[in-house]
């Protein structure tokens, strides 16, 4: 399941906070090899971002305007694929912006990356981004494109549900892989069937369900998927 996109997919729409999207992204990011993600949404002049990049670099990236010159946004508006990336092939010479942006990026430690590019409406354009502060990386975990797409548009719609439904919260909120196992619980699968479909082992799948079912209160997987319901995580 490590560095599955199917299984970033099934998280992403388990999820039912932007808690736990961030930390199946996060998860997925370091399974893969990669320590950062930020998902980004251009429309005209605005942009909208998820990440986990350091809280300093993003004050400065908003400030400084730093979107309406970054190469990996650009890029990502002008061949709406996945490509990687890297800041030794941006200007290193001179004291443009650009060059000051490449200093700043890797001087947080965003050298490098994988960047997944898909077209919106009304002229908007998503992407969602896996960085590294190595000089190369290997997106070769990333290379099936169609799910890759499908994984953005997971993000992307299920945050536009969160922001759009207030959800009652449990006593404890579910962790991103208990609220998969739910959904597949939901769904009418056993756990040997949803070990089968995410690639966890039985008794991890298991393990999920009963750590759903206490945090819950609920006796059987029944009665948790009923409970579920009715706090709108299902």
């Amino acid at each position: 399941m490590t560095g599955d996109l199917r299984s970033l997919i099934d998280m992403a729409e388990a999820a039912h906070d932007e808690r736990m999207i961030k930390s199946a992204l996060k998860a997925f990011a370091n399974s893969c090899g990669f320590e950062r993600f930020a998902y980004l949404q251009t429309e005209g002049a605005e942009i909208r971002t998820f990440n986990s990049y350091p809280e300093e670099w993003q004050d400065v990236y908003v400030v400084s305007q730093y979107s309406q010159i970054d190469p990996v946004v650009w890029e990502a508006k002008t061949r709406m694929r996945i490509f990687s990336w890297t800041a030794d092939d941006w200007p290193s010479r001179g004291s443009s912006k650009l060059r000051r942006f490449r200093d700043q990026a890797i001087e947080h430690g965003i050298r490098s990356g994988v960047t997944i590019p898909v077209e919106g409406s009304f002229g908007s354009t998503m992407m969602l981004t896996f960085a590294s502060s190595a000089q190369t990386v290997d997106g070769s975990k990333l290379e099936d494109a169609q799910k890759a797409i499908r994984a953005v548009l997971a993000i992307h719609y299920r945050l536009k549900i969160i922001a759009a439904t207030t959800i009652v919260a449990p006593k404890r909120l579910l962790s991103p892989r208990e609220a998969m196992c739910l959904m597949w619980a939901a769904k009418g699968k056993s756990a040997p069937e949803t070990a089968i479909l995410t690639g966890i082992n039985p008794r991890t799948v298991q393990h999920y369900l009963d750590k759903a079912r206490e945090k819950l209160d609920a006796a059987t997987v029944p009665q948790l998927v009923a409970i579920a319901k009715d706090h709108g995580l299902v």
